[in-house]
């Protein structure tokens, strides 16, 4: 694992970066990967206060570090600058650790989800939050489910199979499934379509203890209790790599984040965090390693559909193509038409804080342009708040591809 701070000592100063940075395109506010990164971290010291505050204007989408032909890691420059730049102005913004905690808000809204969602989504609370907050008043938040993926698995008989260890199928494949923070608290219907379609293919799942990812708190520069939640997923998950299964995950921003964001950001070279992030999947990709393999069912019935996809940021981080959109070419009359978009323009949370929702939008302008465009009934992307913001832009209903997957197979409700 590369030092972060060493690599600045690549750049260049090519400029590349910055001609493909999506927040540098529409706002003057952000100077660009190659000043707020390489560039200032050469003026950056403990002992000293950040010296640039625009660096809170990246929205840490890594299209720099995909574009940078000297291989600097600008984006985790950037989140440790962050990171830095709160520290310095007396610590994390309560509005930067409120949104850095959607497990903390999945678990104490689920309980109540129907009043918490009647107060999240009407006007006056959207107008309370932005002025006490600075959550903008029109960006897209999801709602509460009203049963959590985890119970429904437990329903279903999962904890008593988890515990004992049993298997769900006698597959040759063993899949520990991540459902993160999304699929728990927001859409269990992606998770009960990504077990579907893993069992409707012969592989064991099991569902292990876990917490959030901590991405939404790196990204707000909260890294203290990101680094305590990495460090329980690696108690939890290791063991179960150990014991030979692969780490399978729906949202694409979660499993970039055990595969490496974390470890890079917070600089934990473990033996625990290399053996986690080896054997991370994005769902799509293991599904195509399958396909590769000639494991994978293709038996899929007909969905005569106009799809409008859109691979997110965090999965062409993960360096690993398309695999979504090789997927959904097997099944019949689906037509997909893939986005050249660089960035849908929500971040996480970046694009619902009040300063940056305008840029957000503009960022994503060509995406929603594409999308209203392309005449497609419905949207895919692999990342939930890209789903949320794109529906939010057009009004074009955005689906996990798994559901896609899951509904060729005819599994209804994510019911193998």
């Amino acid at each position: 694992m590369a030092d972060v701070e060493a690599t600045l000592d690549a750049c260049i100063k090519c400029n590349i970066c910055t001609s493909y940075c999506p927040p540098a395109q529409v706002t003057g506010a952000f100077p660009g990967p190659k000043y707020a990164g390489p560039q200032a971290q050469r003026f950056r010291s403990p002992r000293e206060p950040s010296p640039d505050a625009s660096v809170d204007y990246c929205n840490g989408c890594r299209v720099c570090n995909l574009v940078c032909p000297a291989g600097v890691k600008i984006a985790e420059l950037n989140a440790r600058a962050r990171a830095s730049l709160f520290r310095d102005r007396g610590g994390v913004p309560l509005r930067e650790r409120l949104l850095g905690r959607a497990e903390l808000l999945g678990r104490l809204a689920r309980p109540v989800a129907p009043v918490a969602n009647l107060l999240l989504h009407n006007a006056a609370s959207r107008w309370a939050a932005e002025v006490l907050l600075g959550i903008d008043r029109r960006a897209p938040l999801p709602r509460f489910a009203n049963r959590t993926f985890r119970e429904w698995f437990s329903r279903r008989g999962g904890r008593a199979r988890e515990a004992a260890g049993a298997r769900f199928t006698t597959g040759r494949r063993k899949v520990a499934y991540f459902h993160g923070c999304a699929a728990n608290y927001y859409e269990p219907h992606v998770g009960r379509a990504a077990l579907a379609v893993l069992e409707r293919n012969g592989v064991e799942v099991i569902v292990p203890e876990q917490v959030c990812c901590g991405l939404p708190m790196l990204s707000n520069g909260d890294f203290d209790p990101a680094r305590a939640c990495f460090q329980t997923n690696l108690r939890h998950l290791a063991p179960v790599v150990e014991a030979g299964y692969d780490i399978v995950g729906t949202s694409t921003s979660c499993t970039l984040t055990l595969k490496a964001e974390a470890r890079e950001l917070l600089g934990d070279d473990s033996e625990a965090a290399r053996l986690v992030g080896e054997h991370t999947y994005d769902v799509c990709e293991y599904l195509m390693a399958m396909h590769e393999a000639g494991e994978l069912d293709t038996g899929f019935e007909p969905l005569e559909l106009r799809v409008a996809y859109h691979p997110p940021c965090q999965l062409n981080a993960h360096r690993i193509g398309h695999p979504a959109t090789e997927l959904m070419a097997i099944i019949p009359g689906l037509e997909v038409e893939e986005s050249g978009a660089a960035c849908c323009g929500i971040a996480g949370t970046y694009g619902l804080k009040k300063e940056k929702y305008a840029v957000g939008m503009a960022v994503g302008r060509p995406l929603f342009d594409f999308v209203k465009d392309s005449g497609a009934t419905v949207a895919a992307c692999d990342s939930e708040t890209c789903r949320w913001q794109i529906t939010h832009a057009t009004g074009v209903r955005c689906l996990h591809p798994i559901e896609l997957l899951a509904r060729a197979y005819g599994l209804a409700d994510g019911q193998a």
